[in-house]
Protein backbone atom coordinates (compact mmCIF):
# COMPACT_ATOMS: atom_id res chain seq x y z
CA UNK A 1 0.00 0.00 0.00
CA UNK A 2 1.32 3.45 -0.91
CA UNK A 3 2.61 5.61 1.89
CA UNK A 4 0.26 8.40 0.87
CA UNK A 5 -2.53 6.17 2.19
CA UNK A 6 -0.76 5.51 5.44
CA UNK A 7 -1.12 8.99 6.89
CA UNK A 8 -3.44 11.98 6.91
CA UNK A 9 -1.77 15.33 7.19
CA UNK A 10 -2.67 18.38 9.24
CA UNK A 11 -0.56 21.52 8.75
CA UNK A 12 -0.63 23.69 11.86
CA UNK A 13 1.44 26.64 10.71
CA UNK A 14 3.64 27.80 7.87
CA UNK A 15 6.54 30.22 8.05
CA UNK A 16 8.74 31.08 5.07
CA UNK A 17 11.55 33.59 4.92
CA UNK A 18 12.17 35.20 1.52
CA UNK A 19 15.42 36.95 0.61
CA UNK A 20 13.62 39.54 -1.53
CA UNK A 21 10.16 41.11 -1.60
CA UNK A 22 7.75 38.75 -3.35
CA UNK A 23 5.41 40.22 -5.97
CA UNK A 24 1.80 39.09 -5.96
CA UNK A 25 0.40 36.78 -8.66
CA UNK A 26 -3.06 37.17 -10.10
CA UNK A 27 -5.11 33.95 -9.82
CA UNK A 28 -7.65 33.29 -12.59
CA UNK A 29 -11.20 32.10 -11.92
CA UNK A 30 -10.04 28.59 -12.85
CA UNK A 31 -7.69 28.62 -9.86
CA UNK A 32 -4.60 28.82 -12.02
CA UNK A 33 -1.96 31.55 -11.82
CA UNK A 34 -1.43 31.31 -15.57
CA UNK A 35 -2.31 34.17 -17.86
CA UNK A 36 -3.02 34.09 -21.59
CA UNK A 37 -1.43 30.76 -22.59
CA UNK A 38 -0.48 29.61 -26.08
CA UNK A 39 0.73 26.04 -26.69
CA UNK A 40 2.63 24.95 -29.79
CA UNK A 41 2.72 21.15 -29.61
CA UNK A 42 4.96 18.95 -31.75
CA UNK A 43 4.86 15.20 -32.44
CA UNK A 44 8.02 14.27 -30.52
CA UNK A 45 7.09 14.82 -26.85
CA UNK A 46 7.76 18.55 -27.03
CA UNK A 47 5.82 21.80 -26.76
CA UNK A 48 6.52 25.52 -26.63
CA UNK A 49 4.57 27.22 -23.84
CA UNK A 50 4.02 31.00 -24.03
CA UNK A 51 2.33 32.47 -20.97
CA UNK A 52 1.42 36.17 -20.87
CA UNK A 53 0.89 37.34 -17.27
CA UNK A 54 0.36 40.64 -15.49
CA UNK A 55 2.76 41.25 -12.60
CA UNK A 56 3.57 44.12 -10.25
CA UNK A 57 7.21 44.82 -9.39
CA UNK A 58 8.89 47.02 -6.84
CA UNK A 59 11.81 49.16 -7.83
CA UNK A 60 15.12 47.37 -7.46
CA UNK A 61 15.57 43.67 -6.83
CA UNK A 62 12.60 41.41 -6.12
CA UNK A 63 11.67 37.80 -6.64
CA UNK A 64 8.75 36.99 -8.87
CA UNK A 65 7.16 33.55 -8.63
CA UNK A 66 5.37 31.89 -11.54
CA UNK A 67 3.25 29.01 -10.19
CA UNK A 68 1.54 26.52 -12.50
CA UNK A 69 4.32 26.12 -15.03
CA UNK A 70 4.73 22.66 -16.54
CA UNK A 71 6.24 20.17 -14.10
CA UNK A 72 8.29 18.90 -17.06
CA UNK A 73 9.67 22.32 -18.00
CA UNK A 74 13.17 22.51 -19.43
CA UNK A 75 14.45 25.35 -17.22
CA UNK A 76 17.41 26.16 -19.46
CA UNK A 77 14.98 27.16 -22.25
CA UNK A 78 13.13 29.80 -20.19
CA UNK A 79 12.94 33.34 -21.55
CA UNK A 80 11.06 36.25 -19.96
CA UNK A 81 10.10 39.34 -21.88
CA UNK A 82 9.82 41.77 -18.99
CA UNK A 83 10.47 45.19 -20.49
CA UNK A 84 12.98 47.21 -18.45
CA UNK A 85 13.37 44.53 -15.75
CA UNK A 86 16.55 42.50 -16.02
CA UNK A 87 16.84 38.88 -14.89
CA UNK A 88 19.30 38.31 -12.06
CA UNK A 89 18.57 34.64 -11.26
CA UNK A 90 15.97 31.98 -11.93
CA UNK A 91 15.09 28.73 -10.14
CA UNK A 92 12.67 25.94 -10.91
CA UNK A 93 11.17 24.37 -7.78
CA UNK A 94 10.05 20.90 -8.83
CA UNK A 95 10.03 19.22 -5.39
CA UNK A 96 6.24 19.08 -5.09
CA UNK A 97 4.30 18.75 -1.88
CA UNK A 98 3.01 15.25 -1.12
CA UNK A 99 2.61 13.12 2.04
CA UNK A 100 5.66 11.10 1.08
CA UNK A 101 7.85 14.15 0.37
CA UNK A 102 6.67 15.85 3.58
CA UNK A 103 7.69 12.80 5.62
CA UNK A 104 11.01 12.59 3.76
CA UNK A 105 11.78 16.19 4.74
CA UNK A 106 10.69 15.51 8.33
CA UNK A 107 13.40 12.89 8.98
CA UNK A 108 15.23 14.03 12.13
CA UNK A 109 12.41 16.41 13.07
CA UNK A 110 9.80 16.22 15.82
CA UNK A 111 6.15 15.72 14.86
CA UNK A 112 2.93 15.11 16.79
CA UNK A 113 1.10 11.78 16.48
CA UNK A 114 -2.64 11.84 17.08
CA UNK A 115 -4.34 8.51 17.75
CA UNK A 116 -8.06 7.83 18.23
CA UNK A 117 -9.33 4.97 20.35
CA UNK A 118 -11.87 3.21 18.10
CA UNK A 119 -13.92 2.06 21.11
CA UNK A 120 -14.16 5.33 23.03
CA UNK A 121 -13.31 7.93 20.40
CA UNK A 122 -10.78 9.52 22.78
CA UNK A 123 -7.78 11.19 21.14
CA UNK A 124 -4.24 10.97 22.50
CA UNK A 125 -1.21 12.95 21.37
CA UNK A 126 2.47 12.05 21.54
CA UNK A 127 5.65 13.76 20.43
CA UNK A 128 7.72 11.62 18.04
CA UNK A 129 10.98 11.97 16.16
CA UNK A 130 10.92 10.73 12.55
CA UNK A 131 13.90 8.38 12.11
CA UNK A 132 13.32 7.12 8.55
CA UNK A 133 10.76 7.13 5.76
CA UNK A 134 11.92 4.39 3.42
CA UNK A 135 9.41 1.66 2.66
CA UNK A 136 7.59 2.71 5.80
CA UNK A 137 7.73 5.41 8.45
CA UNK A 138 9.83 4.70 11.58
CA UNK A 139 9.58 7.02 14.61
CA UNK A 140 11.05 7.27 18.13
CA UNK A 141 8.52 7.89 20.90
CA UNK A 142 10.26 8.33 24.24
CA UNK A 143 12.41 5.24 24.70
CA UNK A 144 10.70 3.05 22.13
CA UNK A 145 10.95 2.68 18.32
CA UNK A 146 7.71 2.27 16.41
CA UNK A 147 6.70 1.63 12.78
CA UNK A 148 3.55 3.58 12.01
CA UNK A 149 0.47 1.52 11.25
CA UNK A 150 -1.52 2.09 8.08
CA UNK A 151 -4.50 3.31 10.10
CA UNK A 152 -5.18 4.89 13.44
CA UNK A 153 -2.69 7.78 13.46
CA UNK A 154 -2.49 11.28 12.09
CA UNK A 155 0.78 13.19 11.85
CA UNK A 156 0.82 16.90 12.66
CA UNK A 157 3.64 19.04 11.27
CA UNK A 158 4.58 22.44 12.66
CA UNK A 159 5.32 23.85 9.22
CA UNK A 160 6.21 23.20 5.60
CA UNK A 161 9.84 22.89 4.47
CA UNK A 162 10.62 25.89 2.26
CA UNK A 163 11.80 23.63 -0.58
CA UNK A 164 8.39 21.97 -1.05
CA UNK A 165 5.84 23.51 -3.39
CA UNK A 166 2.16 22.77 -3.77
CA UNK A 167 2.42 23.49 -7.52
CA UNK A 168 5.32 23.51 -10.01
CA UNK A 169 6.82 26.99 -9.62
CA UNK A 170 9.42 29.01 -11.48
CA UNK A 171 10.96 31.79 -9.41
CA UNK A 172 12.85 34.61 -11.13
CA UNK A 173 14.80 37.37 -9.42
CA UNK A 174 14.36 40.63 -11.34
CA UNK A 175 15.98 44.03 -11.11
CA UNK A 176 13.46 46.67 -12.16
CA UNK A 177 14.31 50.29 -12.84
CA UNK A 178 10.72 51.36 -12.22
CA UNK A 179 8.01 50.05 -9.93
CA UNK A 180 4.49 49.24 -11.04
CA UNK A 181 2.34 46.74 -12.93
CA UNK A 182 3.42 45.46 -16.33
CA UNK A 183 2.71 42.57 -18.73
CA UNK A 184 5.38 39.91 -19.15
CA UNK A 185 5.62 36.89 -21.44
CA UNK A 186 7.11 33.71 -20.05
CA UNK A 187 8.27 31.23 -22.72
CA UNK A 188 9.78 27.78 -22.30
CA UNK A 189 9.98 24.30 -23.83
CA UNK A 190 8.40 21.36 -22.06
CA UNK A 191 8.21 17.62 -22.56
CA UNK A 192 5.10 15.68 -21.57
CA UNK A 193 2.95 16.95 -24.46
CA UNK A 194 2.04 15.02 -27.58
CA UNK A 195 -0.48 14.68 -30.34
CA UNK A 196 -1.27 12.38 -33.20
CA UNK A 197 -3.92 12.02 -35.84
CA UNK A 198 -6.58 9.32 -35.78
CA UNK A 199 -8.67 8.62 -38.85
CA UNK A 200 -12.00 6.85 -39.24
CA UNK A 201 -12.65 5.57 -42.78
CA UNK A 202 -16.08 4.22 -43.76
CA UNK A 203 -15.48 2.27 -46.97
CA UNK A 204 -18.22 1.43 -49.50
CA UNK A 205 -16.75 -1.29 -51.73
CA UNK A 206 -19.65 -1.42 -54.17
CA UNK A 207 -19.59 2.35 -54.76
CA UNK A 208 -15.80 2.63 -54.69
CA UNK A 209 -16.10 5.51 -52.21
CA UNK A 210 -14.90 6.33 -48.73
CA UNK A 211 -15.87 8.81 -46.03
CA UNK A 212 -12.86 9.91 -43.98
CA UNK A 213 -12.89 11.75 -40.66
CA UNK A 214 -9.71 13.00 -39.03
CA UNK A 215 -9.31 13.57 -35.29
CA UNK A 216 -6.49 15.18 -33.39
CA UNK A 217 -5.72 13.18 -30.24
CA UNK A 218 -3.95 15.49 -27.80
CA UNK A 219 -2.22 14.28 -24.61
CA UNK A 220 -0.88 16.17 -21.60
CA UNK A 221 1.28 14.35 -19.04
CA UNK A 222 3.16 17.37 -17.73
CA UNK A 223 1.62 17.41 -14.24
CA UNK A 224 0.01 20.80 -14.99
CA UNK A 225 -3.30 21.79 -16.60
CA UNK A 226 -3.60 24.67 -19.05
CA UNK A 227 -7.16 26.07 -19.02
CA UNK A 228 -8.45 28.16 -21.94
CA UNK A 229 -5.27 27.87 -24.01
CA UNK A 230 -4.67 28.71 -27.64
CA UNK A 231 -3.34 25.51 -29.23
CA UNK A 232 -1.28 25.15 -32.38
CA UNK A 233 -0.30 21.65 -33.53
CA UNK A 234 2.78 21.17 -35.72
CA UNK A 235 3.01 18.04 -37.90
CA UNK A 236 6.69 17.41 -37.52
CA UNK A 237 9.52 16.75 -35.09
CA UNK A 238 12.01 19.60 -34.59
CA UNK A 239 15.54 18.37 -34.11
CA UNK A 240 16.69 17.82 -30.52
CA UNK A 241 19.86 16.56 -28.88
CA UNK A 242 18.74 12.96 -28.46
CA UNK A 243 21.62 12.16 -26.10
CA UNK A 244 20.35 14.79 -23.70
CA UNK A 245 16.58 14.62 -23.98
CA UNK A 246 15.83 11.22 -25.45
CA UNK A 247 13.99 12.74 -28.39
CA UNK A 248 13.40 11.05 -31.68
CA UNK A 249 10.35 9.43 -33.11
CA UNK A 250 8.77 6.03 -32.94
CA UNK A 251 9.22 4.10 -36.19
CA UNK A 252 6.16 3.94 -38.39
CA UNK A 253 5.08 0.46 -39.50
CA UNK A 254 4.88 1.08 -43.22
CA UNK A 255 1.77 0.47 -45.23
CA UNK A 256 1.82 -1.98 -48.16
CA UNK A 257 2.62 0.70 -50.72
CA UNK A 258 3.24 4.43 -50.62
CA UNK A 259 3.99 6.85 -53.45
CA UNK A 260 4.67 10.38 -52.11
CA UNK A 261 2.74 13.22 -53.72
CA UNK A 262 3.92 16.55 -55.11
CA UNK A 263 0.88 18.76 -54.45
CA UNK A 264 0.85 21.66 -51.97
CA UNK A 265 -1.89 21.52 -49.36
CA UNK A 266 -3.80 24.65 -48.39
CA UNK A 267 -2.40 24.55 -44.87
CA UNK A 268 -0.39 26.97 -42.77
CA UNK A 269 3.34 26.16 -42.70
CA UNK A 270 6.05 26.61 -40.11
CA UNK A 271 9.37 26.10 -41.88
CA UNK A 272 9.06 22.64 -43.44
CA UNK A 273 6.21 21.59 -41.15
CA UNK A 274 2.44 21.81 -41.59
CA UNK A 275 0.49 23.59 -38.86
CA UNK A 276 -2.96 22.56 -37.60
CA UNK A 277 -4.45 25.25 -35.32
CA UNK A 278 -7.37 24.40 -33.05
CA UNK A 279 -9.86 27.15 -33.87
CA UNK A 280 -11.30 27.77 -30.39
CA UNK A 281 -9.57 28.04 -27.04
CA UNK A 282 -9.52 24.75 -25.20
CA UNK A 283 -8.50 23.39 -21.81
CA UNK A 284 -5.57 21.00 -22.03
CA UNK A 285 -5.97 19.22 -18.70
CA UNK A 286 -3.26 17.14 -17.09
CA UNK A 287 -3.53 13.34 -17.53
CA UNK A 288 -6.17 13.77 -20.23
CA UNK A 289 -6.66 12.74 -23.84
CA UNK A 290 -8.60 15.27 -25.88
CA UNK A 291 -9.93 14.77 -29.41
CA UNK A 292 -10.66 17.58 -31.86
CA UNK A 293 -11.92 17.14 -35.44
CA UNK A 294 -9.72 18.51 -38.23
CA UNK A 295 -10.82 16.62 -41.38
CA UNK A 296 -14.21 15.56 -42.76
CA UNK A 297 -14.31 14.23 -46.33
CA UNK A 298 -17.28 12.45 -47.91
CA UNK A 299 -17.26 10.29 -51.04
CA UNK A 300 -13.51 10.19 -51.74
CA UNK A 301 -12.54 7.56 -54.36
CA UNK A 302 -11.23 4.31 -52.81
CA UNK A 303 -10.95 0.66 -53.78
CA UNK A 304 -10.08 -2.69 -52.28
CA UNK A 305 -7.15 -4.77 -53.46
CA UNK A 306 -5.20 -7.91 -52.62
CA UNK A 307 -1.44 -7.95 -52.12
CA UNK A 308 1.20 -10.65 -51.55
CA UNK A 309 4.98 -10.21 -51.35
CA UNK A 310 7.11 -13.33 -51.70
CA UNK A 311 10.67 -13.48 -50.42
CA UNK A 312 13.48 -14.87 -52.58
CA UNK A 313 13.07 -18.65 -53.08
CA UNK A 314 9.98 -18.40 -50.90
CA UNK A 315 7.95 -21.59 -51.14
CA UNK A 316 5.11 -22.99 -49.08
CA UNK A 317 3.53 -26.41 -48.68
CA UNK A 318 0.23 -24.69 -47.94
CA UNK A 319 -1.56 -21.78 -49.58
CA UNK A 320 -1.12 -18.40 -47.88
CA UNK A 321 -3.62 -15.57 -47.65
CA UNK A 322 -3.31 -12.37 -49.63
CA UNK A 323 -3.30 -9.17 -47.61
CA UNK A 324 -6.44 -7.08 -47.99
CA UNK A 325 -5.55 -3.48 -48.78
CA UNK A 326 -7.50 -0.24 -49.02
CA UNK A 327 -6.26 1.92 -51.88
CA UNK A 328 -6.77 5.68 -51.72
CA UNK A 329 -5.26 8.96 -52.82
CA UNK A 330 -4.70 12.27 -51.06
CA UNK A 331 -4.80 14.19 -54.37
CA UNK A 332 -6.91 17.32 -54.64
CA UNK A 333 -8.87 16.27 -57.73
CA UNK A 334 -9.29 12.52 -57.16
CA UNK A 335 -8.82 11.86 -53.47
CA UNK A 336 -8.97 13.23 -49.95
CA UNK A 337 -7.51 16.57 -51.06
CA UNK A 338 -5.30 17.29 -48.05
CA UNK A 339 -1.98 16.50 -46.42
CA UNK A 340 -2.38 13.89 -43.69
CA UNK A 341 -0.33 14.06 -40.48
CA UNK A 342 1.01 10.80 -39.05
CA UNK A 343 -1.50 8.63 -37.25
CA UNK A 344 -3.65 5.52 -37.46
CA UNK A 345 -6.35 4.87 -40.07
CA UNK A 346 -9.17 2.64 -38.79
CA UNK A 347 -11.35 1.19 -41.53
CA UNK A 348 -15.03 0.25 -41.24
CA UNK A 349 -17.51 -1.33 -43.68
CA UNK A 350 -21.26 -1.74 -43.40
CA UNK A 351 -22.56 -5.28 -42.93
CA UNK A 352 -25.68 -6.74 -44.54
CA UNK A 353 -27.81 -4.97 -41.92
CA UNK A 354 -26.24 -1.59 -42.64
CA UNK A 355 -24.27 -1.35 -39.39
CA UNK A 356 -20.61 -0.22 -39.68
CA UNK A 357 -18.15 -2.93 -38.60
CA UNK A 358 -14.42 -2.62 -37.96
CA UNK A 359 -12.22 -4.47 -40.50
CA UNK A 360 -8.69 -3.28 -39.71
CA UNK A 361 -6.29 -0.43 -39.02
CA UNK A 362 -2.90 0.80 -40.22
CA UNK A 363 -0.42 3.51 -39.22
CA UNK A 364 0.71 6.12 -41.73
CA UNK A 365 3.59 8.59 -41.68
CA UNK A 366 3.23 12.29 -42.55
CA UNK A 367 1.72 12.10 -46.05
CA UNK A 368 1.90 14.97 -48.59
CA UNK A 369 -1.14 15.85 -50.67
CA UNK A 370 -1.22 13.99 -53.98
CA UNK A 371 0.14 10.74 -52.51
CA UNK A 372 -1.26 7.27 -53.18
CA UNK A 373 -1.62 4.79 -50.32
CA UNK A 374 -2.34 1.08 -50.05
CA UNK A 375 -3.20 0.35 -46.45
CA UNK A 376 -3.11 -3.23 -45.24
CA UNK A 377 -6.27 -3.86 -43.21
CA UNK A 378 -6.09 -7.63 -42.71
CA UNK A 379 -5.79 -10.99 -44.48
CA UNK A 380 -8.21 -12.36 -47.07
CA UNK A 381 -10.13 -15.45 -45.99
CA UNK A 382 -10.70 -16.87 -49.45
CA UNK A 383 -8.04 -15.38 -51.78
CA UNK A 384 -4.81 -17.37 -51.42
CA UNK A 385 -1.51 -18.09 -53.15
CA UNK A 386 0.91 -21.02 -53.07
CA UNK A 387 4.42 -20.16 -54.34
CA UNK A 388 6.58 -23.09 -55.48
CA UNK A 389 10.19 -23.41 -56.64
CA UNK A 390 9.89 -25.71 -59.67
CA UNK A 391 13.55 -25.84 -60.75
CA UNK A 392 16.99 -24.43 -59.94
CA UNK A 393 19.89 -24.82 -62.40
CA UNK A 394 23.17 -23.07 -63.17
CA UNK A 395 24.01 -21.29 -66.42
CA UNK A 396 27.74 -20.89 -67.13
CA UNK A 397 28.93 -18.62 -69.94
CA UNK A 398 31.65 -19.84 -72.33
CA UNK A 399 33.60 -16.61 -72.16
CA UNK A 400 35.80 -15.09 -69.49
CA UNK A 401 34.81 -11.65 -68.36
CA UNK A 402 37.02 -8.87 -67.00
CA UNK A 403 35.36 -7.86 -63.74
CA UNK A 404 38.01 -5.69 -62.12
CA UNK A 405 40.99 -3.59 -63.11
CA UNK A 406 43.40 -1.62 -60.91
CA UNK A 407 46.46 0.56 -61.51
CA UNK A 408 49.08 0.04 -58.78
CA UNK A 409 52.29 2.01 -58.20
CA UNK A 410 55.05 0.36 -56.14
CA UNK A 411 58.51 1.94 -55.69
CA UNK A 412 57.81 4.33 -58.53
CA UNK A 413 56.77 1.60 -60.97
CA UNK A 414 53.17 1.57 -62.24
CA UNK A 415 51.46 -1.67 -63.30
CA UNK A 416 47.93 -2.46 -64.49
CA UNK A 417 46.36 -5.44 -62.71
CA UNK A 418 43.34 -7.20 -64.18
CA UNK A 419 41.30 -9.87 -62.38
CA UNK A 420 39.14 -12.20 -64.48
CA UNK A 421 36.50 -14.70 -63.46
CA UNK A 422 33.72 -16.65 -65.09
CA UNK A 423 30.20 -15.30 -64.63
CA UNK A 424 27.72 -17.87 -63.31
CA UNK A 425 23.95 -17.42 -63.29
CA UNK A 426 21.25 -19.38 -61.51
CA UNK A 427 18.05 -19.95 -63.47
CA UNK A 428 15.10 -20.36 -61.13
CA UNK A 429 11.63 -21.37 -62.28
CA UNK A 430 8.83 -20.30 -59.93
CA UNK A 431 5.08 -20.94 -60.05
CA UNK A 432 2.43 -19.05 -58.09
CA UNK A 433 -0.97 -20.72 -57.85
CA UNK A 434 -3.65 -18.16 -56.93
CA UNK A 435 -7.12 -19.38 -55.87
CA UNK A 436 -10.32 -17.38 -55.42
CA UNK A 437 -13.24 -18.81 -53.44
CA UNK A 438 -15.26 -15.62 -53.74
CA UNK A 439 -18.40 -15.50 -55.92
CA UNK A 440 -16.92 -12.59 -57.91
CA UNK A 441 -13.64 -12.21 -59.85
CA UNK A 442 -10.76 -10.45 -58.13
CA UNK A 443 -7.64 -8.63 -59.20
CA UNK A 444 -4.53 -9.32 -57.13
CA UNK A 445 -1.04 -7.81 -56.96
CA UNK A 446 1.81 -10.29 -56.52
CA UNK A 447 5.38 -9.15 -55.81
CA UNK A 448 8.55 -11.23 -55.98
CA UNK A 449 11.35 -9.71 -53.89
CA UNK A 450 15.04 -10.49 -53.45
CA UNK A 451 15.89 -10.47 -57.17
CA UNK A 452 19.06 -8.40 -56.97
CA UNK A 453 21.76 -7.55 -54.48
CA UNK A 454 24.15 -5.07 -56.07
CA UNK A 455 25.02 -6.57 -59.49
CA UNK A 456 22.04 -4.94 -61.25
CA UNK A 457 21.92 -7.66 -63.90
CA UNK A 458 18.96 -9.90 -62.92
CA UNK A 459 16.99 -11.06 -65.97
CA UNK A 460 13.49 -12.45 -66.54
CA UNK A 461 13.75 -14.61 -69.68
CA UNK A 462 10.13 -15.79 -69.56
CA UNK A 463 6.89 -15.17 -67.69
CA UNK A 464 3.34 -16.33 -68.38
CA UNK A 465 1.92 -12.88 -67.51
CA UNK A 466 3.84 -9.70 -68.28
CA UNK A 467 5.21 -8.14 -65.12
CA UNK A 468 6.68 -4.76 -64.14
CA UNK A 469 10.13 -4.27 -62.65
CA UNK A 470 9.20 -1.91 -59.83
CA UNK A 471 12.74 -1.79 -58.41
CA UNK A 472 15.99 -3.67 -59.04
CA UNK A 473 14.96 -5.96 -56.19
CA UNK A 474 11.23 -6.40 -56.89
CA UNK A 475 9.04 -7.39 -59.82
CA UNK A 476 5.26 -7.18 -59.66
CA UNK A 477 2.36 -8.75 -61.54
CA UNK A 478 -1.33 -7.89 -61.64
CA UNK A 479 -3.39 -11.05 -62.05
CA UNK A 480 -7.09 -11.50 -62.81
CA UNK A 481 -8.55 -14.47 -60.93
CA UNK A 482 -12.02 -15.70 -61.96
CA UNK A 483 -14.83 -16.21 -59.49
CA UNK A 484 -14.54 -19.58 -57.75
CA UNK A 485 -11.48 -20.26 -59.87
CA UNK A 486 -7.71 -20.11 -60.01
CA UNK A 487 -4.82 -18.60 -61.99
CA UNK A 488 -1.22 -19.83 -62.17
CA UNK A 489 1.73 -17.56 -62.90
CA UNK A 490 5.01 -19.13 -64.10
CA UNK A 491 8.21 -17.06 -64.18
CA UNK A 492 11.91 -17.74 -64.84
CA UNK A 493 14.59 -15.62 -63.14
CA UNK A 494 18.30 -15.48 -64.02
CA UNK A 495 20.21 -14.24 -61.01
CA UNK A 496 23.76 -14.33 -59.57
CA UNK A 497 22.65 -16.42 -56.60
Amino acid sequence: MAKSKHVRLMVLSLAATLPFPLAAQRISPSGSAQGDVSLTIYNNDLALVQDKRQITLTRGTSRQEFPDVSAMIRPETVTLNSGDAGIVEQNFDYDLLSPEKLLDKAVGQTVTLVRTNPATGVETREQATVLANNGGTIVRIGDRIEVLESYGARILFSGLPPSLRARPTLSITLNAANAGPRPVTLSYLSSGFGWKADYVALFDEAAGKMDLQGWITLTNNTGTSFPGARVLLVAGSPGQDNNQYGGGRRPIQRQVDFVPGTQSANRERLGDFYVYPISARTTVANAQQKQVSFLDVAGAPASKGYYFRNGWLGASDEAQSFATVLKLSTAKESGVGDALPAGTVRVYMRDARGAPQFIGEKSIDHTPMGSTLSLRTGEAFDVKVQPTVQKRETITSDEWEKTGRWRITVNGKTDDVTVERQKVYWRTTMTYKVTNARPAPVKVELVQAGLDNWWSDTRVPSESVKGTQRTLDERTWTLDVPANGETTLTVQFDTRY
